[in-house]
C-alpha cells in the first residue's frame, strides 16, 4: 500500500498514482486542467462544524484528529469512500491532495493514518 499526501500547490502533476483531492472547496488558482485529478472526493472532508473549530490551530490537533476519527467512524458515506480508498491503494499509488498550508497538522494527515491502520 502506497499513500502519498501531497500539497497540490507545491505537487507537480507527473507525480504517479492515482490523484484524488480531499478538500471540500476547488483550490484558488488551481485550473482543473492543470491539477490533472482523477478524482474529488468531497465526502471525505471533515465536517464545517468541525473544520471551523479546528481553524488549522496547531494546539488544537490532537483534539481535532480525535474528532474527525470520531466522523469517519460514525458516518456511513466516510465509511464507504474509505474502503474505496483502501481498496484503490492496495492496488496503486494513491496521491491524496490537499490545500492546508501545514503539512503537519490537517485532516490527510489524519486521514492517511486511518487508512493504514484499516
Amino acid at each position: 500500500m502506497s499513500i502519498v499526501l501531497k500539497r497540490i500547490y507545491d505537487e507537480p502533476p507527473q507525480l504517479g498514482g492515482h490523484r484524488i483531492l480531499i478538500d471540500r472547496v476547488w483550490p484558488r488558482g488551481i485550473s482543473k486542467e492543470n491539477a490533472k485529478l482523477d478524482e474529488w472526493m468531497k465526502e471525505i472532508k471533515p465536517s464545517p462544524h468541525l473544520r471551523k473549530w479546528f481553524n488549522h490551530e496547531q494546539e488544537k490537533f490532537e483534539e481535532f484528529k480525535k474528532a474527525y476519527k470520531e466522523e469517519l467512524n460514525q458516518d456511513d458515506e466516510k465509511q464507504k469512500k474509505l474502503q474505496e480508498l483502501k481498496e484503490m491503494s492496495a492496488n496503486e499509488r494513491l496521491v491524496l491532495l490537499y490545500g492546508a498550508k501545514d503539512e503537519r497538522h490537517n485532516h490527510a494527515v489524519v486521514l492517511k493514518e486511518v487508512l493504514e491502520d484499516l
